[in-house]
């Protein structure tokens, strides 16, 4: 725990003086970074902990980046208030998309949450209600204001950005530390073992879908802020591929994993951005590197060890 915890301070003090000495794109590759990290973090609860196979995660993002650009452009709501209406509307359809679809396992569960991304995506590419402005999306989306302070600059929204990252990092950390990460965690590894304890199957995976939304949708109003706009192809089907593999490709259940995994899937192929389209390749040959070599994920999570006197030879 100690060592994990040098490793998170020396990350966050590399964060804080990185704006210092990069050029203003790769500030805004921070930001994001930041933003894909807390969705990847959000993917995780659904995927890597309570382990059920989510491929439409783009949804729940795009949630929160829509609910706050409509709120605050057609209603003239500001953006620090609509964060948790974002956050409420978002659980809330996690809650009515998965209930139906809950007892599904493996990929028929991916298939399904597959539809409802798409579906996602077809209602903001035809300008649902007249809303959400069609292939174009919403411009002009404002700034938060937080004690006065308004958060509109390039490096003030990159600090807001890694603010987020931080508490949702402590937030998934005191889940794997209570009793909701341990069901989480005894329904992945076993469904029926789970329920002889008096583990509520149905109840737990609801809820992990409804956490990873209310958190998805907060890195959405942040995501939509830094670009002061929203479109349909931020939140479609390959983004919710690119979440997923993030967390596969970093390691399940784990928060350095899950960084790592993001850098890999993301950052880096922004060094190749100047080839177009080749810099896919980076992405296809990064993931089948990592799944030769690590299988298990580039940082697998650890769930303890057996006692030294069980594994001793006699």
């Amino acid at each position: 725990m100690r060592k994990n915890l040098v490793w998170y301070i020396l990350f966050f003090t590399i964060a804080v003086i990185y704006p210092h000495f990069v050029d203003p794109s790769w500030v805004d590759i921070g930001t994001t970074f930041a933003l894909y990290s807390v969705v990847a973090l959000s993917q995780d609860i659904v995927l890597g902990k309570a382990g059920m196979f989510d491929m439409g995660h783009a949804t729940f993002f795009g949630i929160g980046a829509y609910t706050a650009a409509i709120l605050n452009t057609v209603y003239n709501i500001p953006i620090i208030y609509t964060i948790p209406i974002a956050i409420a509307l978002s659980a809330l359809f996690g809650i009515i998309i998965s209930w139906p679809i809950i007892h599904l396992r493996g990929d028929y569960l991916l298939v399904a949450t597959i539809g409802f991304n798409i579906i996602f995506y077809q209602a903001l590419q035809n300008n649902l209600f007249g809303l959400t402005g069609g292939p174009n999306g919403i411009f002009g989306i404002g700034a938060p204001v937080i004690f006065g302070i308004n958060i509109s600059s390039q490096r003030a929204i990159y600090y807001f950005a890694w603010f987020i990252l931080l508490i949702t990092m402590l937030i998934i950390y005191n889940i794997d530390k209570s009793k909701l990460g341990r069901a989480f965690h005894y329904l992945r590894e076993s469904e029926i073992a789970a329920e002889s304890f008096g583990v509520n199957k149905r109840f737990y995976k609801v809820l992990a879908f409804a956490l990873g939304a209310g958190v998805a949708s907060l890195a959405g109003v942040i995501f939509a802020v830094q670009y002061a706009a929203v479109s349909p192809e931020t939140f479609n089907f390959t983004q919710s591929v690119l979440f997923f593999t993030i967390v596969i490709v970093g390691g399940p259940s784990s928060i350095p994993g899950i960084l790592l995994g993001t850098f890999v899937m993301f950052v880096v192929p922004q060094f190749f951005r100047e080839f177009a389209t080749a810099r896919y390749f980076v992405f296809g040959i990064a993931m089948i590197l990592t799944m030769i070599l690590r299988p298990q994920g580039i940082w697998p999570a650890k769930f303890g060890k057996l006692p030294k006197y069980l594994t001793k030879e006699s």
